[in-house]
């Protein structure tokens, strides 16, 4: 049964926790980003508007939900360090985790609701990080970028950002004709359609710049209008024009 002690905990977990132990998985990137040399870095905390910012650190109102890191592109020599750059947020916190772990098991501080949700947490956060897998949006954990560092010779991360560059680029493409018609209705869409197929078809005959033959100039008249027009030639190439003006 889920009662108020429960509800307490949730809260607890949640805005107190959470947050924690995402920005401590974080702050693995934010070692390696600087031993590595970055010069532009900054941890951001929670989302929406800001509250208040270090030079480094930047907290936000809802700091409860999500952490990340920001950091201007590094490119190190070999890739032991893009490896180390992917197992510092495993890394970090797995060291932590086990050291609290090991002063729980020896007394050192004492067993309660907070650190063992903290630990929970924890490991939680090094779990999915482990998992060599891709996510939904492609982007690989870091397990599967050290698996593909290791196995392939190859950074996922960045074969991921180029792929979606040209997917980017080719939709951009695509899409420029689509972009123009935004905002019409389906009505205008259809017509607009049913023109461009029908211009396809035949010459525009509304082009006055442009000369036609008999025949292309008749494609898109009724039957009636078409024969009318075959008279009409046919009377011209019979007998010279009386309306011109000798």
């Amino acid at each position: 049964m889920f009662g108020l002690y429960d509800l307490f905990r949730l809260i607890v977990a949640a805005l107190v926790i959470l947050p924690l132990t995402s920005v401590i998985r974080e702050s693995g990137y934010y070692l390696a980003v600087t031993i590595l040399g970055a010069k532009e870095k900054k941890l951001i905390v929670g989302s929406g508007p800001i509250l208040f910012s270090l030079p480094t650190i930047e907290v936000r109102r809802y700091f409860f939900m999500y952490s990340w890191i920001e950091y201007e592109e590094l490119n190190p020599k070999n890739r032991f360090w893009h490896g180390f750059i992917y197992a510092s947020p495993i890394f970090g916190p797995l060291l932590l985790g086990l050291t609290i772990n090991m002063m729980l098991a020896n007394g050192v501080i004492e067993s309660n609701v907070f650190w063992n949700t903290f630990l929970f947490y924890i490991f939680y956060y090094i779990f999915f990080d482990v998992i060599p897998v891709y996510l939904p949006d492609g982007q690989p954990t870091n397990g599967r970028a050290i698996f593909d560092l290791i196995w392939h010779g190859e950074r996922s991360d960045y074969k991921k950002a180029r792929l979606k560059k040209e997917k980017e680029e080719k939709q951009k493409t695509e899409s420029k004709e689509d972009s123009e018609r935004e905002g019409y209705t389906e009505a205008q869409e259809e017509t607009i359609e049913n023109r461009d197929r029908d211009q396809e078809s035949r010459d525009d005959h509304t082009d006055p710049a442009h000369e036609h033959s008999s025949s292309e100039s008749n494609k898109g008249y009724t039957e009636q209008q078409e024969e009318t027009i075959e008279n009409r030639d046919r009377d011209q190439e019979e007998r010279s024009d009386h309306t011109k003006p000798e």
